[in-house]
């Protein structure tokens, strides 16, 4: 929390104008952005939910230009409503012509009145919270305001160049997303027809469209506005639109740049899985060649062996390989398992080194008499790598489980791919334990992944682990389980899973299938590099420029957090990349305001799920695509979900709010 001069920030009202003493002032509750970067301290914020004032000096009326300038130089106003086509272009044009000290009083009435229709009248919602913190200027600052009328001056900063100021254009589902993907535009172009354009709103920060618009957790739709109303946009599979519009019409590859031109930098990247992948991207679009290494015999990393061809065909998949692979500059290096001494090497024969090599060994559930060694006892990395390269490339024997007893330990997608491949393998039985509760799980996966489990024969049993492994020679037989209830914390705290007395059973067992976690195999980096380390045992990076502890080493993905979503090691990549692309260049580690302010924003929370949402059509109902009925599924590999039909994808992209907003910063 931040100590501010003023704020009128969501209904905050703070006023220490008339405090000359710093120290007494209040605090804002908000997690504003006091400090900018570094040694920059920012001025004041301006957004769409009213302005944060930090320093005495600020000019209030000039940065309230600034802000209203916005709305025009990002061009985000959508054309479709005078009111926000005419009124964002009015406000900045009186905010500006007082600032310059050629305003006059009937003006100010003026910008409350437009101010006013845009708020009750726009159709999206940039322009109804563009004119809210200049309707606070002009209530709350209108000493200045008119001081500048009546003596027909200029605003103190009006031409001061050593100001910057910085905006950001956001939403709530393009904040909650890990790549800040401009949603609301690739929802766009799928509602106007204009497929190939959703495509490349996508791939400005998401390299993996046909991926992303299958396997994603979609953090993005927890914080869709149109939640607030109704239900949320059905964001993922709108995101799939664009990518398949591409493949099925054979379309060059489209890129959201033009590749620049190769500039004799260089960078080895360990591992090509989605962290590694979306580094070449990134960087191969900067002009600077990338050498992908990986042990695996294809590319993909997990998402290859791990997620199954029912739930991301790799033929889509491969089509967004194929783009990166297609970059000037990319090469991909396969069967090649990176050791330390080729690390070495790596570190005199490139500018920088990406590690991206994932999580791939698999966690014990910790039970009594756990022993890999047992017949039966298969990893959930193992059991998926032999099933998807069999069935994807035949470069494995087929597992037929047929007549066998599966159970898995687990709660996220591992597990759910596991238990989903079991029953496709034949087996008589697929039981999953976890820990905790049914909602706990759909939360981890989804929704849709957990029920089409369900309806596929899994057996779910909540709130249970493993206590001890029995087996006979050597063999898997049975295990004890423990159940477990929830018991409130009395001091408020959160609620503790305690054993149940006499409530233990046993269940039958040909295979027991850990996927509780993996974790990070680092036996290939140099122990002389004694990089740093998280408690996690993954590799410690400062978590915004992603460089590990030696200088030129960088991480992203699983190795640098845990094992996380395909989203998530997206965006770390792309950050890794877009700071490693500078880095090569002069040495030092910068952020872009772009990104600065990515953070700044995250830390606010763009979402406010107590906001009432009003001035929407209610009730109109989230289209939901077909998919492959029980029957056929449980016994092949064909995508589960068919993905939306043309009207389908029009009418759940017609239910987008376009909920832009602007956010500026003064420094």
């Amino acid at each position: 929390m931040s100590k501010v001069l003023f704020s009128t920030w969501q209904g905050e009202f703070i006023d220490n104008r008339n405090i000359a003493n710093k120290d007494e002032w209040t605090q804002s509750s908000f997690k504003v952005p006091a400090n900018y970067e570094g040694d920059k301290n920012s001025k004041i914020f301006i957004g769409w939910n009213g302005l944060v004032v930090f320093d005495t000096g600020v000019d209030v009326i000039k940065a309230g230009t600034e802000y209203a300038a916005q709305y025009q130089i990002y061009s985000e106003a959508c054309g479709r409503c005078a009111p926000g086509r005419w009124g964002g272009r009015i406000l900045y044009d009186t905010f500006d012509k007082i600032a310059r000290g050629e305003g006059k009083i009937q003006d100010v009435e003026h910008l409350k009145e437009i101010s006013e229709t845009m708020m009750k009248t726009s159709k999206c919602e940039i322009g109804r919270t563009v004119p809210k913190p200049l309707l606070d200027i002009l209530e709350y600052f209108s000493d200045d305001v008119n001081d500048l009328i009546t003596n027909q001056k200029k605003s103190p900063d009006y031409d001061n160049e050593d100001i910057n100021y910085i905006a950001k254009i956001t939403a709530p589902c393009m904040d909650a997303c890990p790549d800040h993907v401009d949603i609301p535009a690739y929802i766009e172009g799928v509602r106007d027809l204009q497929f190939a354009e959703s495509l490349q709103a996508t791939k400005q920060t998401m390299p993996l469209a046909h991926t992303c618009g299958r396997v994603c957790p979609h953090p993005c739709e927890d914080e869709c506005r149109r939640a607030n109303l109704d239900e949320p946009i059905s964001i993922m599979e709108l995101k799939r639109v664009g990518a398949d519009f591409e493949t099925d019409h054979g379309l060059n590859f489209l890129y959201p740049t033009e590749q620049k031109p190769l500039n004799g930098k260089k960078v080895a990247i360990v591992g090509a899985g989605p962290a590694g992948l979306t580094g070449a991207y990134y960087l191969g679009l900067e002009g600077i060649a990338c050498d992908v290494f990986d042990e695996l015999p294809v590319l993909g990393g997990e998402v290859a062996v791990g997620v199954p061809e029912y739930r991301m065909p790799y033929d889509k998949y491969y089509k967004d390989i194929e783009a990166i692979g297609a970059l000037e500059g990319v090469n991909f290096i396969t069967n090649t398992k990176v050791t330390a001494d080729m690390l070495r090497k790596f570190e005199n024969e490139y500018d920088a080194i990406l590690l991206a090599s994932g999580t791939r060994i698999s966690k014990k559930v910790r039970a009594k008499n756990e022993n890999p060694d047992h017949e039966g006892y298969w990893p959930a990395i193992q059991f998926l790598d032999q099933i998807n390269l069999s069935v994807k490339w035949n470069l494995a024997e087929d597992v037929d489980l047929s007549g066998k007893t599966i159970v898995c330990v687990g709660g996220g997608f591992t597990s759910m791919d596991v238990v989903r491949c079991s029953i496709r393998a034949g087996a008589k039985k697929v039981i999953m334990l976890y820990r905790r509760d049914e909602k706990t799980i759909i939360r981890n996966t989804s929704y849709e992944e957990y029920h089409e489990a369900v309806e596929e024969g899994v057996e779910f049993i909540f709130h249970s682990a493993i206590e001890e492994i029995y087996d006979e020679d050597n063999k898997i037989t049975k295990l004890k389980v423990n159940r477990f209830e929830l018991v409130p914390d009395p001091n408020g705290g959160r609620a503790q899973l305690v054993k149940i007395e006499g409530e233990d059973f046993e269940l039958e067992c040909d295979y027991l299938i850990p996927a509780v976690s993996q974790d990070a195999d680092l036996a290939y980096i140099p122990q002389e590099w004694e990089l740093e380390l998280t408690s996690w045992n993954t590799l410690k990076t400062d978590g915004k420029t992603y460089q590990t502890s030696r200088d030129g080493i960088f991480a992203a993905g699983d190795c640098e957090y845990g094992p996380m979503t395909i989203v998530n090691a997206v965006g770390q990549a792309k950050r890794a990349a877009s700071v490693i692309s500078r880095y090569v260049e002069d040495g030092k580690l910068t952020l872009l305001d772009e990104e600065i302010m990515e953070d700044h924003l995250r830390a606010l929370r763009v979402y406010d799920k107590k906001e009432e949402v009003k001035g929407w059509v209610k009730g109109l109902p989230r289209e939901v695509s077909e998919k492959l009925d029980v029957e056929s599924r449980k016994y092949s590999q064909e995508e589960v979900n068919f993905g939306f039909t043309h009207e389908e994808a029009i009418n759940e992209a017609s239910r987008c709010m376009r909920c832009y907003y602007i956010a500026m910063v003064a420094v």
